[in-house]
């Protein structure tokens, strides 16, 4: 999904992954003159690299302070998860009537070889891209605005806040239970009972890492 073309581009995806993977620490100050060192790029490249992080909510520009990486707390994961529960939810109902028949048996079959992690013992988590549960969902809802609205509005901010604080212990196995019967309810066309259950996994989501966070 993100093929980098320019150097420019390339800049941007190995910095937003450094800051959403947490090489680089939330809440920590970005120098141009130092990124532009370690990517050996100009500045220039940095500062329109910085410029797109913040239209991707993870970086953020303050008066007299300059560019940093945003920090992760309580409220800004639950303002976060509040617009993902509405949105993904959205997306659910909408997957479970433009989704495909063969798009459903492709994320069935995703969710099999999920299936097999979960069963030993490993941490039910999937790195984004195109084997992620959320984005096949999202990308079945088939409108548009939404799809970017979650990709490039939201999507890197939330990865951060999973990626940094962790999917594994007792969540992992109801996630996958969750994630099934998401499942079933789109093979069954049944969007409202699609987007419930969606909005009710990204709501347990959400408390599960809000308690890692207090």
């Amino acid at each position: 999904m993100n093929q980098p073309i320019t150097a420019a581009d390339k800049t941007f995806i190995a910095l937003r992954d450094d800051i959403v993977e947490g090489r680089i620490e939330a809440g920590s100050k970005l120098s141009e003159t130092e990124l532009s060192t370690k990517f050996a790029v100009s500045r220039a490249v940095i500062r329109e690299a910085i410029n797109r992080l913040e239209s991707c909510h993870i970086v953020e520009r303050k008066a007299n302070v300059g560019a940093r990486v945003v920090a992760l707390s309580p409220q800004g994961l639950i303002e976060l998860y509040q617009v993902r529960e509405s949105l993904e939810g959205m997306a659910a109902r909408l997957a479970a009537t433009n989704m495909t028949d063969e798009e459903i048996a492709d994320l069935s079959a995703l969710l099999q070889s999920h299936f097999d992690e979960v069963k030993g013992g490993e941490s039910y988590y999937q790195e984004a891209g195109d084997v992620d549960f959320h984005y096949r969902i999202i990308l079945g809802s088939k409108n548009k605005h939404l799809i970017s609205m979650l990709f490039d509005g939201i999507y890197h901010l939330v990865r951060m806040y999973r990626v940094q604080l962790g999917m594994a212990g007792p969540r992992v196995t109801t996630a996958y239970d969750e994630h099934k019967h998401i499942v079933q309810a789109i093979l069954n066309r049944d969007a409202e009972l699609a987007e419930m259950l969606m909005r009710r996994h990204i709501l347990y989501s959400k408390n599960s890492i809000e308690h890692k966070l207090s």
